[in-house]
């Protein structure tokens, strides 16, 4: 059980979430593990079996606070709707925000400023552990780019100069990837991004990361009473999460791309853990997924220090605090979105 701005996530299976007078009591095992009063709490978000009283629920939604189950592993399953909530009004600040061409620049270019950032930490790691002076160089030079984007960035006046900084960094960021991968080179060859489908096995890693990702996005934009669909980097299209794609462009170098240069470089994987399908595309094996999913989960668990709350957090709950910040937002109570940025 965990607040983090004046939200409850709780995540121990097997709990019991009641309502004693004015407390909010945890229980496992029918002992009491932890209590919040209820005035200190505007939300809640529960993790796959966690169990929460009728009359818990009643007040929730009497008071128009939020209540939301996900999965064990994240997904975003459904949420209490009282007589009265501010999801309407937040929905409507951020299709507001977004007909707005200032507002959405503001919003895109903080993004894209936080995945050039998050994504030169990475070369920079790589640069400082390569054993090979060529790829050492190379890592620096992109470093030094990626500097440079991040300064672009910031001098960026319009949406559409955000989207060609962003385009040419993440060009440079995957010139690079290749020369970040240290063992298994033979079978890791990485010769620039691609997908639909994926043409090699760091590519067929790469998307299925990025898919996991994407789907912690969705539902933590569907936790906060975001519509994940409605989006401001990414432009507006039928069926695509253009809200979770953007949240997810700051947390792609943080969670999926250390996960996945972290696979390969402790051997985790071998090139046995990927077929080859028709088509020339290549897939994870059941028990390379198995393994992916196994150290995700375990990623999502490491405690990170948030640079905007100060609190040290488990990273996967990270994109549901940035989705509420996100929405702290475009409800005018911060000047800024603020992207995350761990050192």
């Amino acid at each position: 059980m965990k607040p983090l701005l004046n939200t409850l996530y709780v995540q121990a299976q097997g709990s019991y979430l009641r309502l004693d007078h004015e407390t909010l009591k945890l229980e496992v095992e029918r002992k009491l593990v932890g209590q919040v009063p209820l005035q200190h709490i505007g939300g809640m978000v529960v993790f796959g079996n966690v169990m929460v009283s009728p009359f818990l629920m009643h007040r929730f939604g009497d008071d128009g606070r939020s209540l939301v189950w996900m999965s064990q592993a994240g997904r975003f399953k459904c949420r209490l709707s009282g007589p009265v909530t501010g999801n309407v009004l937040l929905r409507k600040a951020q299709y507001t925000a977004q007909s707005e061409p200032t507002a959405a620049f503001h919003i895109a270019r903080n993004i894209v400023a936080g995945k050039v950032k998050n994504s030169r930490t990475v070369v920079q790691r790589a640069a400082r552990e390569a054993e090979d002076a060529a790829d050492r160089v190379a890592l620096e030079e992109a470093s030094t780019f990626l500097a440079a984007s991040l300064r672009a960035a910031g001098r960026a006046r319009s949406l559409d100069e955000v989207r060609g900084v962003e385009g040419r960094a993440g060009r440079v960021y995957f010139e690079v990837f290749g020369r970040m991968v240290r063992m298994n080179r033979d079978a890791f060859v990485f010769n620039g991004r691609n997908r639909r489908p994926p043409r090699d096995r760091v590519n067929a890693l790469l998307s299925f990361v990025y898919a996991l990702v994407r789907g912690d996005c969705v539902a933590a934009c569907e936790g906060v009473g975001l519509d994940p669909q409605f989006g401001y980097l990414h432009a507006l299209r039928s069926g695509r999460p253009s809200l979770a794609l953007d949240l997810m462009e700051e947390l792609r170098p943080v969670i999926a791309d250390r996960l996945v240069l972290s696979l390969i470089n402790r051997q985790q994987l071998s090139g046995r853990d990927f077929e080859p399908r028709p088509g020339g595309s290549v897939n994870l094996t059941e028990p390379g997924r198995k393994t992916v999913l196994a150290a995700y989960q375990s990623r999502k668990q490491k405690e990170t220090t948030h640079p905007v709350i100060g609190q040290s957090v488990p990273l996967g709950l990270v994109p549901h605090l940035q989705a509420r910040l996100l929405a702290r937002h475009l409800r005018g109570d911060s000047a800024a979105y603020l992207p995350f940025t761990p050192k």
